[in-house]
């Protein structure tokens, strides 16, 4: 396992990394989060984290102002980490559970004002996972939902897609939940 130093409102920790430190996916998330300036106003944004890995996606919405980030992360090790930040941090903010994220989905009932979801690229049901999320109760309406995919799936379908971006092999998706139900 390889640890990285991860930096966190103003803090150093090792981060946890069962995977190879992926400097293109670091720069990528970086261009989406100066692209999300312009979709939300992080102080007033509650998150939810899906499929979270070391998650760095959490960390990164708490130290830009988001009141609430929940996470799911489908690693323990990686659960115990964000819980240790956390605690050594007295941030009550994020709220790390554990388990599948899918069915995370499916029981969910406290909507947030965005979703961001970054599964494992090889899951099966990556293409159905923007449907999903858009008709669950997890994402209120009006809410941004951001999915980030390894090959280009094409959603120009999808009536709630918004735009795509691409930082080398990284893609991202960007969807809004309509304000009324149809």
């Amino acid at each position: 396992m390889r640890v990285i130093t991860g930096k966190y409102k103003g803090r150093r920790f090792d981060v946890p990394r069962t995977f190879k430190a992926r400097p293109t996916t670091d720069f990528a998330k970086e261009n989406v989060f100066n692209v999300l300036r312009s979709y939300l106003d992080f102080e007033k944004t509650t998150a939810l984290d899906l499929f979270g890995g070391t998650g760095s996606i959490t960390l990164e919405l708490l130290s830009r102002g988001c009141p609430q980030v929940t996470t799911v992360e489908k690693d323990r090790q990686h659960y115990l980490f964000i819980r240790s930040v956390l605690r050594e941090l007295n941030d009550e903010a994020a709220n790390p559970l554990q388990g599948d994220a899918l069915k995370f989905i499916e029981r969910c009932r406290q909507p947030f004002e965005l979703v961001f979801a970054d599964p494992p690229y090889a899951l099966p049901e990556l293409p159905e996972l923007p449907e999903r999320i858009l008709k669950s109760d997890c994402l209120k309406p009006g809410g941004l939902f951001i999915l980030e995919h390894g090959k280009n799936h094409d959603f120009n379908h999808l009536p709630e897609f918004l735009e795509h971006r691409s930082y080398g092999s990284v893609n991202f998706s960007f969807f809004r939940k309509p304000e009324t139900a149809e």
